[in-house]
């Protein structure tokens, strides 16, 4: 009979299996949906038009999920109907599934059939059942596609698996567009769209009145072809700053105004993964107007050095243009006062605060970030990165264990 392994061998197995197992999950939660399709250039139009309609950043930030990408010729099917960016957006948005099917669950399916919702579908865009699409087994190992409001119609057939990352996201190749009434409806174009219009129906209106008010809102207007954010204050946030707003002379208060847009789209998640400082339409040459973009979670901050405020929600999401609510007005640090924040009092005067700190400033000094609250934000900046340092310094440390308990 064999001796049994000694102690310090049967550990290090053990720990070399938790080291594949750390590098295996460090290198398995991220997908590129750009870098997947850019290896088959038989699918490069499709991976193109995913980039130019943004959907492409939409599909990397979501896990558990399904892209159906079609070759060059099929897209010049679809392409031939000259359908504006947006209204392609939402036909594209069809070939993205809210779950995860691999080659073999397709063809596995319980009872044969199932229905599944589309990114057209959790968007909001389409109506009623139009954005869920119907995957059926079929005989001699066939899997047809088709959307919900089509007939009852298969047009798309499975053609293979372009590349599976389990339970992430999968990607496979059909052999025809998606087609839907619903999705291929024309959709306003940019320049049809009233902006002031918008924001007084949303919540928005104060702010509405001060881009007309201010002659503002023609450079807001002009912006929206080429790409704009738009950052509003609610009526109650605007109603409490209007003492101040006052004060404002008249290039001053357009100023301000200009301030609360960018001159181009940035989605909520392009916001997080683009953090740190960006221009504004009030933005010329020596007045930078400019403030940093910071993001804690799913929380996003606009940090002007005299405020932070807050992404409080989405107004409107229609590329190239994205509106949304935030709880403070951004003041520049050129029209206001600079909020300085103090350094950490060493731990001997934490006890016996002084007369100076009795007396300091609240109000507006309140909205400062203070520098713990930076630390976190850059630190919350790095997002998966940061857990990745963490995990890397664990699979170092457990490396040197095997490397010792080996020798």
């Amino acid at each position: 009979m064999a001796p049994p392994p000694p102690f310090t061998s049967t550990l290090a197995l053990s720990l070399s299996a938790i080291l594949l197992l750390l590098l295996f999950s460090s290198t398995s939660q991220a997908h590129n949906i750009t870098r997947i399709l850019a290896k088959h250039p038989s699918l490069s139009t499709f991976n193109h038009y995913l980039t130019l309609t943004h959907l492409a950043a939409e599909i990397n930030r979501r896990q558990t999920i399904t892209v159906l990408a079609i070759d060059n010729a099929a897209m010049d099917a679809i392409l031939a109907k000259h359908f504006s960016i947006p209204t392609l957006k939402n036909v594209l948005s069809l070939h993205v599934l809210v779950d995860y099917f691999g080659a073999k669950k397709l063809h596995q399916l319980t009872g044969g059939t199932t229905l599944t919702a589309t990114m057209f579908q959790s968007t909001g865009t389409a109506d009623g059942t139009s954005g869920y699409v119907n995957i059926t087994n079929l005989k001699g190992g066939k899997v047809g596609f088709g959307t919900e409001d089509n007939d009852g119609k298969l047009n798309s057939f499975y053609e293979k698996s372009v590349q599976e990352i389990p339970y992430n996201i999968s990607v496979l190749q059909i052999s025809q567009v998606l087609t839907s009434a619903e999705a291929e409806a024309p959709t306003a174009g940019p320049s049809d769209v009233n902006l002031t219009s918008i924001l007084a129906k949303q919540g928005c209106k104060a702010f509405s009145d001060l881009l007309i008010s201010t002659g503002a809102d023609t450079t807001f207007q002009n912006n929206v072809d080429g790409g704009l954010t738009v950052f509003c204050p609610t009526d109650a946030v605007i109603s409490a700053f209007a003492p101040k707003f006052k004060n404002l002379t008249a290039p001053q208060k357009l100023a301000l105004v200009l301030y609360h847009g960018i001159p181009v789209y940035q989605s909520l998640q392009m916001l997080k993964s683009n953090n740190g400082v960006i221009n504004t339409l009030a933005t010329d040459k020596a007045n930078k107007y400019d403030f940093t973009v910071q993001n804690d979670g799913e929380e996003v901050s606009l940090e002007t050095k005299v405020v932070t405020a807050k992404i409080t929600g989405t107004v409107l999401d229609q590329d190239p243009l994205v509106i949304y609510k935030v709880n403070k007005v951004l003041q520049p640090k050129e029209l206001f006062k600079v909020v300085k924040t103090k350094a950490a009092p060493s731990p001997k005067k934490a006890a016996a605060p002084s007369e100076d700190d009795a007396d300091a400033p609240s109000g507006d000094d309140a909205d400062a970030p203070s520098e713990d609250d930076s630390a976190d934000a850059t630190a919350d900046n790095n997002g998966v990165s940061g857990l990745m340092k963490g995990g890397n310094l664990v699979v170092v440390g457990l490396s040197l264990c095997v490397g010792v308990l080996l020798m």
